[in-house]
């Protein structure tokens, strides 16, 4: 381990990609350490579920709705799949952006089989794009589904992919989702925090998990297990599906200043709203994110605009 400006370069990060390496962390922390992600990858995820439909602004039906938000509101990064990327990039050139180099949709159900998936494409891709694109791919990400009896093929790739993400200086982002016939409550925290520790043992920056849950109530302090297990993979939280913009920043701030959770991931709960409105929730979440607002300050900014940073 070599200090470095953002923390802590890692030993598999080449010395000629230190500065890279360290400058993509400052970009998408904001050099706070914590970490918020802006998830469009669900297209893949959740297909059109999570964009048309009651409740949904129809704003989301556009993929470029969140190219949109991504360009103006306050983010860290922006997750989606290259090819997405490639369709709209150019036109958002200042986004930074996570490449999801996995995915799967949800029409199969664990029920019936359990979850696999595997790279699109390889982190060399991703670097070639970012190179011959110019976009600034500060990041790539991979799901992992701890128990599943797939985990072997998805654990190996997983490690691949954090290697070869040091190796160009990007920044590393495992999703990690105990998941399969296997698994009973998926959210239960002592779970949780052994899927933050599969991800620590693949040596990811960031290891984003459900939030978990004991006995249907959530909140920041069932995370200390997981944060502890993670030891310097950072932890960050799924946003999960629209709730009350109130209570997501309340419990985005406990589950950062009770749980030590280092940021969030949070889709639904921007994208699903209109346009000047997701500006306003991304500013919001990221005032509680990178300035420590407290669910109050955030929620001023959430419903009469503007920001905290």
């Amino acid at each position: 381990m070599h200090q470095g400006s953002s923390g802590f370069v890692p030993l598999d990060v080449p010395p000629s990609m230190h500065s890279m390496y360290c400058a993509n962390m400052d970009l998408i922390t904001k050099k706070t350490g914590r970490l918020m992600l802006f998830a469009g990858d669900q297209k893949i995820e959740h297909l059109n579920d999570d964009f048309f439909g009651v409740g949904i602004s129809p704003d989301d039906a556009d993929p470029e709705h969140l190219f949109r938000i991504a360009a103006r509101g306050r983010i860290g990064v922006f997750a989606a799949q290259m090819g997405l990327i490639a369709r709209y990039g150019a036109d958002y050139p200042d986004v930074p952006y996570l490449v999801k180099i996995n995915g799967k949709s949800h029409l199969i159900r664990t029920e019936q089989h359990d979850p696999v998936s595997t790279s699109w494409c390889s982190v060399d891709d991703v670097a070639c794009f970012a190179r011959d694109s110019g976009l600034l791919v500060a990041a790539v990400g991979y799901t992992v589904y701890p128990g599943s009896i797939h985990e072997a093929v998805m654990l190996r790739e997983a490690a691949c992919m954090v290697r070869d993400a040091h190796r160009h200086g990007l920044v590393s982002v495992l999703w990690v989702y105990p998941r399969g016939h296997a698994i009973g409550d998926e959210k239960d925290p002592h779970l949780i925090a052994g899927a933050a520790g599969v991800a620590a043992c693949l040596g990811s920056d960031f290891v984003k998990v459900n939030s978990p849950k004991r006995a249907g109530i959530s909140g920041g302090v069932f995370l200390d297990e997981a944060v502890r297990a993670a030891g310097r993979t950072k932890v960050i939280c799924a946003g999960g599906s629209a709730t009350d913009p109130l209570e997501f920043l309340t419990d985005l701030h406990r589950q950062i200043h009770e749980g030590g959770c280092a940021g969030n991931a949070t889709g639904r709960n921007i994208h699903q709203k209109p346009l000047a409105e997701a500006i306003r929730m991304c500013n919001a979440i990221a005032a509680v994110t990178y300035d420590d607002a407290t669910p109050g300050e955030a929620y001023l900014i959430y419903t009469r605009g503007g920001t905290s940073g």
